[in-house]
């Protein structure tokens, strides 16, 4: 007697593998040509972020701050938050904003 046995045949199998190769082919590339953007994107909203907290200094009634390791010293900012996401370095210039340096 013969047994029914059902499953998936090599054939099948390697052209669900075909399939999941293309788009992994597809997808990957794109990902990585965006970590530029993404690290822009992020470096300008972590400005606007330290510019936000240079505010804060200026309304508890503390001067002007002349730079980002005054805001550290005094609570506003954490110790890792110097540089941004990308690696660039950030400083204060005399007006209160944030500039970027490389």
């Amino acid at each position: 007697m013969l047994k029914s046995e059902k499953g998936f045949t090599l054939i099948e199998m390697m052209i669900v593998l075909l399939v999941i190769s293309v788009l992994l082919f597809i997808t990957i590339p794109n990902v990585t040509n965006q970590s530029n953007s993404i690290n822009s994107k992020g470096c300008e909203a972590f400005i606007h972020m330290v510019e936000g907290q240079i505010e804060a200094y200026k309304m508890d009634g503390n001067t002007d701050p002349v730079t980002i390791d005054s805001l550290v010293t005094d609570g506003y900012l954490n110790e890792k938050y110097k540089t941004c996401p990308d690696g660039r370095s950030i400083t204060v210039n005399g007006e209160g904003k944030v500039v970027t340096s490389d």
